[in-house]
């Protein structure tokens, strides 16, 4: 395996991330990945990506823009508009490379990023084959489940105070990605998890030191008004898998099974998780591994040769 540093312009804003290449010769088809909120590249995606690339396939790991080695303003700023315009510029560079097949192109998320998949699988024909990890379905239903209702809405008057600063001053205000939920040492986060800061502060000292546990206030107004589902009801044509903790509270399962089961496709898959919670697979690296070669099996049986889908009517087309 070979891992190559590989950079691109994402509306204007220079985009870093590593590419694996597997032994041999291209074209390679290739699976393009990135990860949830505040999320590194480093952080646990090299685990799924060498499982690819065991199976032939290379893998691009990328930062979005204002994250970790990219570039961008202001820092830790998640806009899930600019991260899907981050993909597909991603995939507009490794179809200009002639190691890699132009035509057999896969997109993996998790997390946020689970639910970008699904948003760039209705919006973009070059993605051929998905796979979405535990995604964020709707960010509004998100955060007032994993809040309640009195911490949502001090959320929502934090937001609003950064509105109201952020015209006056144009500076961007902050907020914990998670924290201690309850107690004397409880702050309003993003994700009000004490699980989420544990396993983060790990990975971070471990293996992503680049990983900042925080976002601009602005972010969390953007989450509010995301929602992937109306894009999940347009995947006609594309395999898709959906892996779900059957314990996550965190992405909420019952929004995840519900998007799944209106995904139109008759080429998809629903794996549930026994036993496993969303950070489990993080902190856990059975469930990871078991995560990574659902995956992989997937993209093997659906992106290694094309076509796939529309295969019946190429079929009854020779008859």
């Amino acid at each position: 395996m070979q891992t190559n540093e590989v950079e691109f312009a994402s509306e204007g804003v220079t985009v870093r991330g590593d590419l694996l290449l597997p032994d041999g010769d291209g074209p390679f088809p290739v699976v393009v990945m990135a990860g949830g909120w505040c999320y590194v590249k480093e952080l646990r995606q090299p685990q799924y990506a060498e499982e690819f690339v065991k199976r032939g396939f290379a893998a691009l790991i990328f930062d979005y823009r204002t994250l970790g080695a990219s570039d961008g303003e202001p820092r830790q700023h998640l806009d899930p508009w600019a991260q899907i315009e981050d993909y597909r510029n991603a995939i507009s560079y490794l179809q200009t490379r002639p190691d890699i097949d132009p035509d057999r192109i896969g997109v993996w998320g998790i997390s946020y990023s689970g639910g970008h998949v699904l948003v760039l699988g209705a919006v973009d024909p070059r993605v051929k084959v998905i796979v979405s990890n535990v995604p964020v379905i709707d960010g509004y239903r998100n955060m007032w489940r994993v809040h309640g209702t009195e911490r949502f809405r001090k959320l929502n008057q934090a937001i609003l105070e950064d509105r109201r600063k952020r015209f006056e001053t144009g500076e961007y205000g902050y907020i914990a990605m998670s924290s201690t939920p309850t107690g004397p040492d409880a702050e309003l986060a993003t994700w009000p998890f004490d699980e989420v800061k544990v396993v983060f502060d790990e990975l971070k000292r471990t293996q992503a030191p680049r990983h900042e546990h925080r976002s601009t206030l602005a972010s969390v107004e953007l989450l509010m008004q995301y929602n992937a589902a109306p894009y999940a009801e347009r995947i006609i044509n594309k395999p898709v898998m959906m892996i779900v903790a059957n314990e996550d509270d965190i992405t909420l399962w019952d929004l995840e099974t519900k998007v799944f089961e209106s995904i139109p496709t008759g080429h998809k898959e629903l794996l549930v998780l026994p036993s496993t919670s969303h950070m489990t697979l993080y902190s856990n690296l059975t469930a990871l591994d078991l995560a990574a070669k659902a995956a992989g099996t997937w993209f093997s049986a659906h992106l290694m040769e094309l076509p796939t889908v529309g295969g019946k009517i190429a079929e009854y087309a020779a008859r």
